[in-house]
C-alpha cells in the first residue's frame, strides 16, 4: 500500500504543478495586452539611432569644370624647385647666359628634353602635365630667360 500511496502523491504533485503552470499562462495572457504599444518618444529615439549616416541621391551628373591651365602656375608647382633655385645644375629661369645655348638648340630639342627628361631631370619634371602643357611651360620659361 505504501507504493500506491507514493504514486498517488506523485500524481497529485505533478497535477498540481501542471495546474499551477496553466493558471500562470492564463494570468499572463490576461495581464499582458494583446497589442503591444510603444511610447512615441521611444519609437522616435529608436529611429534616430538606426537611421543611416548619409544618403545617396541619384540624378543628373554635376558638371565639374577644370581650372584653366596657367603655365606660370604649373611652373611654380612643378618646375620652380629646380629651375628657380638652380638645384641639380638646372638652369635658373631668367639666367640669360645659362639659357642662351639651350635656346639656340631650338624648341624641338627643348620640348624633347622637357617631355622625356634630360640628365638629372625626370620626364616632365616629375609632373603629371600633358605634353602640350609641358610645351607651354617650356615656352613660358624660355620667354622669361631670353
Amino acid at each position: 500500500m505504501k507504493d500506491s500511496q507514493f504514486v498517488n502523491y506523485l500524481i497529485a504533485i505533478i497535477g498540481g504543478l501542471f495546474g499551477f503552470f496553466i493558471l500562470m499562462v492564463i494570468l499572463a495572457n490576461f495581464i499582458t495586452p494583446e497589442e503591444k504599444t510603444q511610447d512615441v518618444m521611444v519609437s522616435e529615439a529608436i529611429e534616430a539611432r538606426i537611421k543611416p549616416a548619409g544618403s545617396v541621391t541619384v540624378g543628373a551628373p554635376v558638371e565639374v569644370k577644370a581650372a584653366a591651365f596657367s603655365p606660370a602656375d604649373a611652373y611654380q608647382a612643378s618646375c620652380f624647385a629646380c629651375h628657380g633655385t638652380g638645384a641639380a645644375g638646372a638652369p635658373k629661369v631668367g639666367d640669360k647666359a645659362a639659357w642662351k645655348a639651350r635656346i639656340a638648340q631650338g624648341k624641338s630639342t627643348l620640348y624633347k628634353h622637357a617631355i622625356g627628361g634630360f640628365k638629372g631631370m625626370p620626364p616632365k619634371g616629375g609632373s603629371s602635365l600633358s605634353d602640350d602643357e609641358i610645351k607651354a611651360v617650356t615656352d613660358y620659361m624660355v620667354s622669361k630667360s631670353k
